[in-house]
């Protein structure tokens, strides 16, 4: 079992942090489109404790995959920091059906476009999802190489954002009037 340490940031302009990783040498690693399917009882079991099951489904030019995760409710500190536990699945769609007979539905379906980036020893993401704008997240194994990382791309002076992007996401189309939970990269053009 793993703990998640993140910084959440959102801002305004993506290729600017992009050139900050640039001129700090940092390594990109991949672009990827990433379709998160949230699932929950009947009862809204684990939403009400701050906990989540999710099913993503990544996309390259060249590959696709699918992880499923559970994580746990935050811990409080400056830092997002929770428990995660993922495994990485074969068959996406199946897992969908199973988790549906048991009792899951898709509370949540999103997607966001990722750039992933390595560099302090930590993952950049520079993340665009629809009607939610830019952000970029610093993940570590601690909270002073988080913050370390995030000083040095020039970021320090932004508010950390503790709520997950489903929970900006559920907040976003409840106030649109959108009541099917969705929200996909074609929908930023509208």
């Amino acid at each position: 079992m793993a703990i998640e340490i993140e910084a959440k940031l959102k801002v305004d302009l993506l290729p600017a942090v992009e050139k900050k990783l640039k001129k700090l040498g940092a390594a990109f690693l991949r672009e990827i489109v990433q379709r998160d399917y949230y699932l929950d009882d009947a009862k809204a079991s684990l939403t009400r404790t701050d906990r989540c099951l999710r099913l993503r489904e990544e996309f390259t030019a060249k590959s696709s995959k699918a992880v499923l995760a559970y994580k746990g409710a935050r811990e409080r500190g400056r830092f997002k920091k929770r428990l995660e536990v993922q495994t990485e699945i074969s068959d996406a769609q199946s897992v969908r059906k199973m988790l549906a007979a048991i009792g899951y539905s898709e509370m949540l379906v999103y997607e966001k476009k990722r750039q992933l980036w390595v560099y302090g020893g930590c993952e950049i993401c520079l993340d665009e999802l629809p009607f939610l704008g830019k952000f970029v997240e610093i993940e570590g194994d601690s909270v002073k190489r988080i913050a370390k990382v995030q000083k040095e791309l020039g970021l320090s002076a932004l508010p950390h954002i503790k709520e997950s992007y489903a929970t900006l996401m559920e907040q976003r189309l409840r106030d649109l009037g959108n009541k099917k939970k969705e929200a996909f990269l074609k929908d930023q053009k509208r």
